[in-house]
């Protein structure tokens, strides 16, 4: 009887190390998973995200048509920013990759009586002085105190020009806001602070109406292309970027 006894406490210790091992497993896995994610330099697989600036890295950003990033955009306490003070190597940031269906997510701020936006499908050129004649955007602005809030088709987490949000969700000046664009197969949608402002279909019949009634019916090239960069403006005002990531879809 003793003998049975000891055998099943053996056994149960054995299961209870498996166990235990197992589950050192699935922690190693999900670690090697995080550091996969986070790190922007891995080649990516389907559904992965991809880190765009984790705090300090630059290397997945240039300034539109340079080489470079300017000295005017910086980086401190993890945060990506325009210093609208430098009068030096200015201009807005582009990503280094093009992106066709993607889920983008970041989070910013806007200094007060500011004004700057994120624009998607921008086509690199020299012959484009700025990413918005062909990118559209995903507008950022102190509704309150910048002009442009005047406009309802200008306010914050708009599809500028084009389409009014049909919710305000902006948290106040000097805070922090989430923001979410989505493309897939034509479908858009824009997101802030996990709740969804803009929905519609590019690239159909209604999207051309869109742009012929805005003020880039005249640019031929805008929001023609299927495949393009992300770019965070340079409007003049201070603006603030973190948490900057993208899964391709």
């Amino acid at each position: 009887m003793k003998k049975t006894l000891l055998s099943l406490s053996a056994l149960a210790m054995l299961a209870t190390t498996a166990c235990g091992s197992g589950q050192s497993d699935k922690s190693t896995s999900n670690t090697e998973e995080k550091v996969k994610v986070e790190n922007s330099s891995d080649k990516k697989s389907e559904g992965d995200w991809t880190v765009l600036f984790d705090g300090s890295n630059t290397d997945s950003w240039k300034t539109y048509n340079k080489a470079t990033i300017g000295e005017a955009w910086k980086t401190k306490d993890g945060v990506l920013y325009l210093d609208s003070s430098v009068k030096e190597g200015r201009g807005d940031l582009v990503t280094k990759d093009e992106y066709s269906n993607f889920h983008l997510k970041l989070d910013w701020k806007i200094s007060d009586n500011g004004n700057s936006g994120i624009m998607f499908m921008v086509h690199e050129d020299e012959q484009f002085r700025h990413p918005y004649v062909t990118g559209p955007e995903y507008q950022l602005l102190d509704d309150e105190g910048h002009p442009d809030g005047k406009n309802l088709k200008h306010r914050t987490a708009d599809l500028y020009d084009m389409i009014q949000a049909t919710e305000e969700a902006s948290n106040p000046v000097g805070e922090w806001n989430s923001t979410e664009i989505i493309v897939n197969d034509g479908k858009l949608t824009f997101k802030l602070n996990g709740i969804t402002t803009v929905e519609t279909t590019m690239w159909d019949e209604s999207w051309k109406a869109l742009i012929a009634g805005s003020k880039f019916k005249n640019a031929e090239h805008f929001g023609i292309y299927k495949k393009g960069k992300i770019a965070l403006q340079d409007h003049g005002n201070d603006v603030f970027f973190k948490n900057i990531m993208i899964k391709e879809l």
